[in-house]
């Protein structure tokens, strides 16, 4: 099995229907443990005090939980409902390490409406940012359903920078690749830099740093696609998340797999990140990864 225990971590609603039928189909293809996860979060009263939900208030979501997911996860061995009060994020973190977790699938808590809102403001995705950053184990963000293809055999696009995290994520990406017997895409986007008074950076060394992209690529990737039977490169120019996407959905992708703030090691997380700004538009789920979930994973193989 590929996954043992699958954790949805989510909010009962229509925008989350996505989220929950790939976490239950997952539990259902490796035979996991589904833990079904909601944070009530908090209250705030006069002068933005902060105090937690009554305990009653919790019983009730969790009746609510259940009855909107039951159908959905009806012929599943293994189910629970847990609801907890706190803050979203620090609760999901703390429930996937104490149940020792290894998959987190979330999907958005709001409207689309309010959601593009958000982006152009800044502040969307604060919870995905903050989870995907520091959870010890992948996270699966799915906003829209995973595309149905017949006779379609599973794609996996991995964006790299090429940075120590992005090459985790694409040796848990080979995992993957070799559990399902997916076809690979390895992608790059060279990142254009802003010019002055009109002035543009040379196409000749765009196209140069592309092509030393895809060289670097194709080397670093020798030797460690053992057992993948079939496996592009693909790196060209523009704005990355953008780029991503549009790789994605060109190789009619199924997954999309990066690592979480590849070149930001700040234990803050900061809104509007390329694995956010991916997941929110991308046609297919995206799995954010970081370094510990990976590593663990290795140890786990090597041991």
């Amino acid at each position: 099995m590929f996954f043992n225990k699958i954790m949805l971590a989510i909010t009962p609603s229509p925008e989350s229907d996505y989220a929950a039928k790939e976490a239950i189909a997952l539990a259902r293809e490796n035979k996991a443990r589904l833990y079904v996860f909601h944070a009530c979060g908090v209250e705030y009263g006069w002068g933005q005090v902060r105090h937690l939900i009554p305990c009653g208030e919790t019983e009730k979501m969790k009746t609510l939980l259940r009855e909107y997911y039951q159908k959905m996860t009806d012929g599943l061995p293994d189910v629970s409902y847990e609801v907890t009060a706190g803050l979203p994020h620090t609760e999901i973190l703390r429930f996937a390490r104490k149940q020792k977790i290894d998959l987190i699938v979330m999907g958005p808590h709001a409207s689309k409406e309010i959601e593009c809102r958000s982006t152009i403001w800044g502040a969307a995705g604060s919870c995905l940012e903050k989870v995907s950053q520091k959870a010890r184990c992948p996270v699966l963000i799915v906003t829209r359903p995973r595309p149905q293809r017949e006779k379609h055999s599973l794609q996996i696009v991995v964006a790299t920078d090429f940075s120590p995290s992005a090459n985790h994520a694409l040796q848990y990406a080979q995992r993957m690749v070799r559990k399902y017997k997916a076809g690979l895409h390895v992608f790059h986007a060279v990142k254009i830099k802003g010019g002055y008074e009109g002035m543009r950076e040379d196409q000749e060394a765009v196209e140069q740093a592309c092509t030393d992209a895809i060289d670097r690529m194709e080397h670093e990737s020798q030797g460690r696609l053992q057992g993948v039977e079939s496996f592009t490169v693909q790196a060209w120019e523009g704005t990355p998340y953008q780029e991503i996407i549009k790789c994605a959905r060109w190789k009619n992708a199924d997954f999309i797999i990066m690592a979480h703030h590849s070149k930001d090691t700040r234990d803050e997380a900061f809104m509007g990140s390329t694995v956010v700004r991916v997941a929110l538009r991308a046609h297919c789920p995206i799995m954010s990864v970081n370094y510990q979930a990976i590593a663990g994973k290795l140890r786990e193989e090597e041991d």
